[in-house]
């Protein structure tokens, strides 16, 4: 009775998660795409794994999908029109020396000879590669791709990226019967899988030298 009690006064009632966490859900989502800082993929996850345990799983998780991937679309979409005036512009603009900063140059040149050979359709896998998406997105910029040509890619884009990452909030919720168990398992493989390039790269520069 008392850990009742007590689950009940912690955990607040659904309709109020679903108040809060979907447009917190979009605004973080919208916000990690602008500036890629946010672990937008483990907020995906952890909001799938809440969704899970829901009275209605199938629509909860629909939601999240939804507001997850029409988030990272605008988001995307905002991002490119900012770099674009960057690259419209004589002095670029702190926008596109970000997205600069954060490509390196042989991301970007691998990039760029993907997006030559396969057009935007690379931007659909580069969503679902860890820090696949500015290099892309950078040389779809310095290609001049038009935002039409870009929307289009990037729209299918988002939406494989926010059914990956969603399954695998499936994946870590659906092993542990209380929530947090799952948001803590599925946040921290979505944490471990984009970190994982990065670790990888830092190993193999030794190597090569």
């Amino acid at each position: 009775m008392v850990n009742t009690v007590a689950r009940q006064v912690v955990t607040p009632p659904e309709s109020t998660q679903q108040a809060v966490g979907y447009p917190s859900l979009f605004l973080l989502v919208v916000f990690g795409s602008l500036v890629p800082v946010v672990p937008t993929g483990a907020l995906v996850s952890g909001a799938a794994v809440v969704a899970l345990h829901q009275s209605m799983p199938p629509l909860g998780l629909l939601m999240v999908f939804g507001v997850a991937s029409l988030a990272a679309f605008l988001g995307d979409i905002g991002l490119y029109w900012l770099g674009k005036r960057g690259v419209g512009s004589k002095n670029g603009s702190r926008w596109l020396a970000a997205l600069r900063e954060r490509a390196a140059p042989e991301r970007l040149a691998q990039a760029d000879r993907k997006l030559r050979e396969h057009g935007v359709t690379v931007l659909v896998l580069s969503r679902l590669v860890p820090a696949g998406r500015i290099p892309v997105m950078l040389a779809c910029l310095l290609a001049h791709t038009p935002m039409r040509q870009f929307a289009r890619g990037d729209v299918l884009a988002c939406l494989a990226w926010a059914a990956a990452y969603q399954l695998i909030g499936v994946a870590g919720g659906s092993l542990f019967p209380e929530p947090w168990e799952g948001v803590v398992a599925a946040v921290g493989l979505t944490l471990l899988i984009s970190a994982a390039p990065t670790v990888w790269r830092r190993f193999r520069r030794p190597a090569r030298a």
